[in-house]
């Protein structure tokens, strides 16, 4: 047939899980919960295994200290779900909702927020000043919520078929994560189709989610493009996942034509998470010197991290023009992106991406020590490539609105809304005096953002890696506009109704947040790029997630201060 896989061994995957199904139909709330406590187990046994794969996927030294984003990209955001869900279906199986004992809040715009950060004693000293809460949909009231939540599990015996899940290539937990979501969220059993990049993980994916292969409710299979075609069309296939881009997402719902004509070509129902173009939003404030250097890191991060090949890597920093501190933000920024540690571009069109947007942008300035990154100033506020297209790659713009405080705020909602394609993330960053003096306008203005994910003072990733947070795209998109995709994953409260998660975190680092009168122990965070220890911290924040001894508390806490 001139196929270039194996369309048998798809077959008897799905046929294994049309199989499959009917036991997870069979499998009690408490099986389902010793199945999470057994891969969270598996996690931690392997997670050393996991992480040099990793690491060889990405080319990094082992002696780095990027190889701490592997750490807790990696296997230690897995445990930390498994550990999440496990407490989920805890609740379930005695009979309660999974936000009894939760003290549900009131967001703007009377939207019931439930809070995910901090839950508990660990929360409150592995990152002290930082705050996260998922926002119901409006009109959605706390008894509604409290009896929602639960998802499919509130009848296990329901199932929802056989599902497919095209892996993400870039961060090792996003495949894990979404098998979990498809099976808990969802009841579906699923076929989970590796990204070929990931495939160096297959074994140690295997050997993690060993009790999910042994019971038949989890196959995993490798290959390109043409097997996830051949997969996500195989007739026993009821719904689709996926993580990637909006191009990736179009030619499998579409293909060629068939948007042209409002046909798509895939005839089932699909979710996915598919990125966009991130903004960042710098509020104009008094800052002192070591914020200044802080914050340009933050956004360097926000920019470099992974290599810059995140879904919710900020693309546009959104300044005002008016701010007197401009131009020293912006120095400290270009020197953060220029001494930020060197690393292959790993991620595939990497190099062409960056051309494209030299390209578009002649006289961008090239940083770092082998010219890899784009800085591009004085970008225009509209119809320009780089707020239209996601470079997954070091392309980092600068917009400039006119204004100040409220007034710069309030244009910078408008641009962040309706100029940049995408709706995942969205950071803010502001002075403690800023906010406070802007008060509820303030508070209005995270409420008009229309994004998934939205961190103020913290970098939208957080949301990510903190299990209770949704995750997904803010809500309303179609498939013939999807930006940054439809659903959403993570969510191990299992709630309904879902509209965001708003995370915040100190302005500043410990000590200089007690200082100032912030009350934030937390250090520099262990994901900056430009944190000495954050190797070592990632694994002893994995060792830790995986045993929840105390006993390793004071040397991961002396690691992440000597960051």
């Amino acid at each position: 047939m001139g196929t270039t896989f194996d369309e048998t061994a798809i077959d008897n995957a799905v046929a294994d899980l049309v199989v499959g199904e009917k036991t997870w139909a069979h499998t009690p709330l408490r099986r389902r919960r010793e199945l999470l406590d057994d891969i969270h187990t598996r996690t931690g046994r392997f997670s050393h295994e996991w992480v040099r794969a990793a690491r060889t996927i990405k080319g990094l030294d082992p002696d780095s200290p990027l190889v701490g984003e592997e750490w807790m990209s990696g296997p230690m955001t897995l445990l930390q779900a498994t550990a999440a869900l496990s407490a989920t279906l805890s609740a379930l199986e005695q009979g309660h909702s999974p936000l009894d004992g939760v003290a549900l809040a009131e967001a703007p715009g009377e939207r019931v927020a439930v809070p995910i950060l901090p839950l508990d004693l660990y929360d409150r000293l592995l990152l002290s000043g930082f705050h996260g809460e998922v926002w119901l949909r409006p009109g959605v009231d706390a008894d509604t919520a409290r009896n929602r939540a639960g998802l499919a599990q509130l009848d296990p015996t329901a199932t929802g078929g056989v599902g497919a899940v095209l892996g993400a290539g870039n961060i090792t937990s996003i495949p894990p994560l979404d098998v979990l979501y498809e099976l808990y969220a969802h009841n579906r059993v699923v076929a989970l189709k590796l990204n070929p990049i990931t495939d160096p993980l297959f074994t140690v994916y295997e050997m993690v989610f060993a009790p999910l292969l042994e019971l038949g409710v989890l196959r995993i299979l490798t290959g390109g493009a043409e097997a996830g075609g051949y997969l996500v069309h195989h007739p026993d296939i009821g719904h689709v996942h996926m993580t990637g881009s909006m191009r990736t997402h179009d030619a499998i719902v579409w293909g060629p034509d068939g948007k042209a004509e409002g046909r798509p070509l895939l005839d089932k129902p699909i979710t996915s998470e598919l990125g966009g173009v991130s903004p960042t939003i710098v509020v104009p404030g008094e800052w002192d010197d070591a914020d200044l250097r802080f914050q340009a890191e933050h956004v360097a991060t926000q920019r470099l991290h992974n290599g810059g090949y995140n879904c919710v890597a900020t693309q546009a920093v959104v300044v005002s023009s008016a701010w007197p501190q401009k131009d020293r933000f912006l120095a400290e920024l270009r020197d953060a992106l220029e001494r930020a540690p060197q690393r292959r571009a790993y991620y595939p069109g990497s190099d062409d991406r960056v051309a494209a947007a030299l390209d578009s942008y002649p006289e961008a300035d090239r940083l770092g020590p082998d010219h890899g990154r784009v800085l591009v100033e004085n970008l225009p506020s509209t119809e320009t490539p780089l707020l239209r297209t996601e470079y997954f790659s070091p392309v980092l713009g600068v917009v400039e609105l006119p204004h100040t405080g409220g007034e710069f705020l309030q244009h910078a909602v408008d641009f962040a809304n309706d100029e940049v394609i995408g709706t995942l993330g969205v950071n803010v960053i502001a002075h403690p005096s800023t906010i406070k003096r802007l008060g509820i306008a303030f508070d209005r203005a995270i409420e008009r953002l229309r994004y998934g994910a939205i961190a103020v003072n913290a970098w939208t990733a957080l949301a990510f890696l903190a299990p209770r947070a949704s995750w997904g795209a803010y809500p309303g998109h179609t498939l013939d506009d999807v930006q940054s995709g439809i659903g959403v994953v993570h969510n191990a409260f299992l709630l309904d109704d879902v509209e965001r998660t708003v995370v915040r975190g100190p302005f500043r680092p410990s000590p200089r947040s007690l200082l100032r009168g912030e009350m934030a122990l937390s250090p520099k965070p262990p994901w900056f790029v430009t944190n000495a220890t954050a190797a070592a911290t990632g694994r002893k924040l994995t060792e830790f997630y995986a045993t929840a001894n105390p006993a390793r508390l004071p040397g991961l806490f002396l690691s992440a201060f000597r960051g």
